[in-house]
């Protein structure tokens, strides 16, 4: 393998372990990060602990027990405000089970992750979406489609909690990747998800190695059936942000 390629130090910190062929595709992402940011700007962190560490890493994490199993059936997953293709493309390498549904409001963005995907060889599995987050929730063919709703440096916890909980299934789990977290972002976001009929399930924190910060998961799911009224209307999450005042819901 190239010398680009981590230590296996890292891998073992991650508690897992790429196969060649994963670990070359995602040496061929970092080369496709390169030659589409020379044209797009889609993200700074592209070279060494960059990469490595605040993207694929960061990115794999949380899904721990997923890199460990295989489901008999594809895991349907969603990774909203995608940007660059991380978490989304990230996780349709280490989990081959997956079927990724990328979105985001940018299509420079959008059309040169399509493209990575397609060179990545990943195209059936990764299907990108051009449009804003509140529209794919009050699609029939996305809302409550996923067992796996993904959003990473997106929005406040209270923004993403409505952007994501109205496309998982009855069964489905959302993921929040944020960095500090404090009693009073938990606070809020709880508020937040009682209308949405969502409770927050779970929540993790560690230290990325390489001292590159904090992280947190966060893992949300229904408690019952999402309100046909969320998410709210383009802006509306974002600028009024549920469980934050009578305007919120």
């Amino acid at each position: 393998m190239s010398a680009a390629t981590p230590d296996a130090a890292l891998w073992t910190e991650l508690g897992w372990q790429p196969s060649p062929r994963q670990l070359e595709l995602l040496v061929d992402l970092q080369q496709q990060l390169r030659q589409w940011n020379s044209r797009v700007n889609l993200t700074r962190l592209v070279e060494g602990d960059d990469y490595w560490i605040a993207q694929v890493f960061d990115s794999l994490w949380p899904l721990r027990p997923l890199l460990h199993s295989e489901p008999e059936a594809p895991l349907r997953c969603i990774d909203v405000g995608t940007g660059g293709g991380f978490p989304g493309l990230a996780v349709a390498i280490a989990l081959p089970q997956a079927h990724l549904t990328l979105v985001d409001s940018v299509g420079r963005k959008t059309q040169a992750v399509q493209a990575m995907a397609q060179a990545l060889g990943l195209a059936d599995r990764v299907t990108l979406r051009c449009e804003r987050v509140e529209l794919t929730g009050r699609d029939r063919r996305c809302r409550g489609g996923f067992e796996l709703a993904m959003a990473r440096a997106v929005a406040a916890a209270p923004v993403v909690a409505e952007y994501l909980v109205p496309l998982l299934s009855a069964e489905g789990q959302a993921l929040l990747y944020r960095g500090q977290w404090s009693p009073q972002d938990q606070a809020e976001l709880e508020r937040a998800l009682q209308p949405l009929k969502a409770q927050l399930s779970r929540s993790e924190q560690r230290e990325l190695p390489a001292d590159r910060g904090q992280r947190t998961a966060l893992w949300v799911q229904a408690s019952g059936p999402c309100p046909a009224s969320y998410p709210r209307a383009v802006g509306l999450p974002s600028k009024f942000p549920l469980g934050q005042g009578p305007s919120s819901g």
